[in-house]
């Protein structure tokens, strides 16, 4: 299996060191490049085209927020998990804005931001737990509307559970063990609960759940 290619944006060099030697740990990834300003970073990810960006947002020059929107434009699909200090909700819409797929504190635990980049990688949005209620409210205040939702649709307890984990950015695997249940039957509860409620994929699930008020993470 090839590993991940992560590339590491902070302007801390031991903060940088620590994350280099955490993800390097892990035989599922591997950073191949770094930087600690904007203006490097976007340099190394040109030339590097990594599968994952760990952007810090407070950096000297181009900050994450700016460097990461720039990223997004010149590559669409890029994956950039924002990574920060700042737990404000107005530091949440600014990286949302920009087109982070993900958002970890610093604080968190170093398997938090494994899972974070695994799951950015995926294509899934991921939500620190800590952070998840601000950020689908964020969503919701951005002006997202949720998806125009199926007159009368109404999803069972078990299927409302699995769309709130999706939402939260957890993979079909983790909903499974989180359950107790087979990640075939998983698989068939969010079918359904897509069927039912007329939702197009992920991003309609997490507006949906922004909507719904889904913001524990319990």
């Amino acid at each position: 299996m090839t590993p991940l290619r992560v590339f590491l944006a902070d302007d801390h060099p031991i903060v940088r060191e620590g994350l280099k030697t955490l993800i390097n740990s892990n035989p599922e990834m591997e950073v191949v490049g770094e930087a600690a300003d904007g203006a490097t970073a976007i340099a190394g990810v040109n030339e590097l085209d990594p599968d994952v960006v760990v952007m810090d947002v407070s950096m000297p020059g181009i900050n994450g927020a700016k460097a990461t929107a720039m990223l997004k434009d010149a590559k669409p699909n890029r994956k950039v998990l924002a990574l920060t200090l700042h737990e404000e909700r107005s530091y949440v819409r600014l990286l949302l804005d920009a087109g982070a797929s993900g958002y970890v504190l610093k604080r968190s635990a170093a398997d938090e931001l494994i899972h974070a980049i695994k799951a950015v990688a995926d294509g899934r949005v991921y939500l620190d737990p800590s952070l998840a209620g601000g950020v689908l409210e964020t969503l919701r205040d951005k002006g997202n509307a949720a998806p125009s939702v199926r007159t009368g649709a109404e999803l069972s307890e078990r299927e409302s559970e699995v769309l709130r984990l999706i939402a939260l950015g957890y993979s079909n695997k983790e909903i499974a063990a989180k359950l107790e249940l087979s990640v075939k039957t998983v698989e068939t509860y969010k079918k359904r609960s897509v069927e039912k409620l007329g939702l197009r994929g992920r991003v309609d699930i997490v507006r949906y759940a922004a909507d719904q008020g889904w913001t524990s993470s319990d």
